[in-house]
């Protein structure tokens, strides 16, 4: 009898495991949005030979599983409509798909900036009354999983189309969700994001293999990837010089005594510190390159009903980490530099009257400070204590940055195996793309990388040259006061170049909307509607739509002016805000540029000059990092792009 039931339990799982063998990538799933008026691929596995049926839109395809369990089929072109339900039948399963759209599928990739989304403390302020009124069935998005691997995969870990509405919509990308937002409004047809995207990560991760060996210099990369036991030991070794650096924070930091922060205590002086008014970020105030220990002190009054009562201490965001106090007690801290700080104080810590505000920022690396995305109150439901003004500051510990993340996603083609190479073959309408800030020191190299991935992407997909449009860097940093040498703009003109080099493609512009202090601007609202009118033009074949600002085109010298040409200036060039146009340089044969006069002429000419350069013979407009107060723009408003009319080498330094 035992072996009986034994036997069969053993029949039963094998017939399970048969039957658990038909899957479909999680693409394929509930709420996903197919690509109009193409081939729909649609792909699975199940057992070698198995047949496969798919019934869509009152139409039945069939597939066999090849020796290697994978089916693939083309359903036929369709109409944008919906909803409709898709039916994968083997033998002995069968899997239904529900609520299936088709309208326009867009992918969305790139870094940080497209990762950014509403889960953002500064977005959700910003952007509360669009994330209010964001129910649309309409716009969808799969969040494809972070993942790297060694060589192509052909799935990646379970995701879920989401539709856009106020209870998702914190992990929508935010640019991608007004781009979608935009089209929708325009087309008043579905469209599904594919948001594919990794924050701090290389250009060369997203190539292919065979993409990537026109550029020798990352054979080293490829072959460690694939070295799964060196790359353990790396890591091993980056967390143990982390854990120092964070230890060497604590024990050496000048704030502590002991184990005691000093420096929070109510009875502590802090009349030779200096001053400044929060929020800031640390280039403000001169502290840009500092990394370490930075301490902020601030008395306040509170009123005698509130003595003794609970409150949220709210900092807004902190980069990169804050611990913080309230007369002298430790209340909280985090080490997310996007996480809005609200730290919960127990009423026993609240005095009527004379109160001492503390925090500890640690900054591993890049600007760091208080980023002022909402206000700095100490909340008490009722009433609110203001923190924004005066703070006194110090320093506890300065020292290097913290040792650079030993990742698996900085090595080239870890992510395209990971991320890309999934997707194949899902349909689509088109790309946008947001990155260049990890590859921003590497301007010239970008030039031929950036067109190489492009490229490869498309012989991958094998949907020829579908659109692809792409966000220019923004601008980011301390503005300059002279003309200077810029690692960004150089990343700006090889993302300009791309326009020239790679067919189909368009770029928009954001040099008006950045923030000196930070990375991650929260201004994604014209990043989306920016990418939206390239992709109307592009993709959808608004021709006469005017899409981006003026384009630099050409130059010609007469006497000591130099006569520059622009394209996509529309009804005419402008200036935004003023009648003066500012970041003109111009430079002669010493190649020393020097600020230059600026002038209008006609729709589509102006003419540069200085008293300071009597033969000049080049060019540049927004050539910064942070081109602080450029204005050209076309009478649509859209700025132009930075350009330069030399093709100077940088001097050695």
């Amino acid at each position: 009898m035992k072996l009986i039931y034994k036997l069969s339990l053993g029949l039963l799982f094998c017939q399970m495991t048969v039957s658990a063998q038909l899957r479909l990538p999680s693409l394929v799933a509930d709420h996903m949005v197919l690509q109009r008026d193409v081939k729909i691929p649609v792909w699975g596995w199940a057992t070698a030979g198995e047949p496969i049926q798919i019934t869509f839109k009152n139409k039945t395809y069939m597939a066999v599983a090849n020796q290697q369990g994978k089916w693939e089929l083309s359903l036929a072109p369709s109409v944008a409509a919906g909803p409709f339900e898709l039916l994968v039948k083997g033998t002995k399963q069968q899997i239904v798909i529900k609520d299936v759209w088709v309208g326009d599928v867009w992918i969305c990739s790139g870094q940080s900036n497209m990762v950014f989304d509403f889960n953002n403390g500064r977005a959700r302020a910003l952007y509360a009354q669009d994330i209010a009124a964001s129910a649309n069935d309409q716009i969808r998005q799969i969040l494809v999983p972070r993942a790297t691997s060694p060589v192509p995969l052909d799935q990646f870990n379970k995701a879920e189309w989401k539709l856009a509405k106020p209870e998702t919509l914190n992990g929508f990308s935010a640019a991608a969700y007004f781009f979608a937002r935009e089209l929708y409004q325009k087309n008043k047809v579905a469209i599904g994001l594919i948001n594919t995207s990794w924050g701090g990560t290389k250009a060369e991760a997203w190539i292919s293999e065979e993409g990537i060996k026109a550029f020798p210099q990352f054979e080293n990369e490829v072959r460690l990837l694939k070295d799964t036991a060196q790359i353990a030991a790396n890591r091993k070794q980056r967390q143990l010089m982390v854990s120092e650096w964070h230890l060497k924070n604590k024990t050496e930091d000048k704030g502590y005594t002991g184990n005691q922060a000093a420096w929070a205590a109510p009875e502590f002086s802090d009349k030779l510190w200096k001053s400044t008014q929060l929020p800031v970020m640390f280039e403000k105030i001169g502290l840009n390159n500092t990394f370490g220990v930075i301490w902020f002190r601030r008395e306040i009054d509170v009123p005698e009903s509130l003595g003794g009562k609970y409150a949220v201490l709210k900092l807004g965001s902190v980069d990169d980490e804050d611990e913080s106090f309230v007369n002298g007690v430790r209340v909280g801290g985090y080490a997310n530099r996007e996480k809005a700080r609200e730290h919960q104080v127990p009423g026993r810590l609240i005095k009527a009257g004379r109160n001492t505000i503390a925090v500890r920022v640690i900054n591993w690396n890049g600007p760091g400070g208080f980023a002022g995305d909402m206000p700095m109150v100490l909340d008490f439901g009722t009433q609110k204590v203001p923190l924004n003004g005066e703070w006194k500051y110090e320093t506890g510990r300065k020292t290097k940055e913290l040792p650079g993340n030993y990742n698996v996603q900085d090595l080239s083609t870890s992510i395209y195996n990971g991320m890309i190479a999934p997707l194949f073959p899902y349909a689509f309408k088109g790309v946008i793309w947001y990155q260049g800030e990890s590859n921003g020191t590497r301007g010239l190299e970008y030039r031929d990388l950036f067109p190489a991935m492009i490229a490869d992407w498309r012989s991958k997909w094998k949907q020829g040259d579908f659109p692809f449009i792409f966000q220019q860097l923004v601008n980011f940093r301390q503005a300059v006061q002279q003309p200077a040498e810029s690692d960004w703009a150089e990343l700006r003109e090889a993302q300009l170049l791309t326009t020239k080099r790679s067919p189909n493609t368009a770029m928009a512009v954001g040099i008006d909307i950045g923030e000196a202090g930070d990375i991650h601007p929260v201004n994604k609202l014209d990043i989306g509607k920016r990418l939206a009118l390239a992709a109307r033009k592009l993709a959808y074949g608004e021709k006469k739509l005017i899409a981006s600002g003026p384009v630099y085109q050409s130059s010609k010298t007469e006497g000591n002016t130099i006569r520059l040409t622009f394209s996509n200036t529309g009804t005419g060039l402008a200036v935004k805000g003023g009648q003066v146009l500012k970041q003109f340089a111009i430079a002669g044969a010493d190649q020393k540029f020097h600020w230059a006069k600026a002038m209008i002429k006609g729709n589509n000419t102006i003419a540069v000059s200085s008293a300071d350069v009597p033969f000049p013979l080049a060019v540049r407009y927004a050539w910064a990092d942070n081109p602080e107060g450029c204005n050209l723009i076309n009478k649509s408003g859209l700025p132009a792009s930075p350009f330069r009319t030399d093709n100077w080498s940088r001097p050695k330094k």
